[in-house]
């Protein structure tokens, strides 16, 4: 039996070398731009709040990066995000490509002043 994972670092770690550097680069990311986030593991992925709100959520994948932002979020970026695969409220950034982290720290800052506003 797998033991569960209660930690993003621990998420992270179950990944190969390549999949943890993006996986990094992301969480830099939230937690530069949204230092007073509570970090947490939630739907067995890294997931922020901010004042008691959802923020963002990121998963690794075989083939992608899982970035989940709310609806909210895609739909301000959604030229931005047209060329990567989507569903309501997630983005996949594939593994084979840089990831857009100008993009995702926009999107962040974006979700950081929606959850501020509320």
């Amino acid at each position: 039996m797998k033991k569960e994972i209660i930690t993003v670092n621990e998420y992270i770690a179950e990944f190969p070398k390549d999949i943890q550097n993006k996986l990094r680069l992301v969480r830099n990311s939230v937690l530069k731009h949204a230092p007073h986030a509570i970090e947490n593991i939630s739907y067995a992925m890294p997931a922020y709040k901010l004042n008691k709100k959802p923020l963002v959520y990121f998963g690794g994948f075989s083939k992608h990066i899982g970035f989940y932002a709310t609806p909210t979020g895609y739909e301000k970026f959604k030229s931005q995000l047209s060329k990567y695969k989507q569903g309501k409220g997630s983005v996949q950034f594939p593994l084979k490509e840089a990831l857009p982290m100008d993009l995702i720290t926009d999107i962040v800052i974006f979700r950081v002043n929606e959850n501020n506003q509320k």
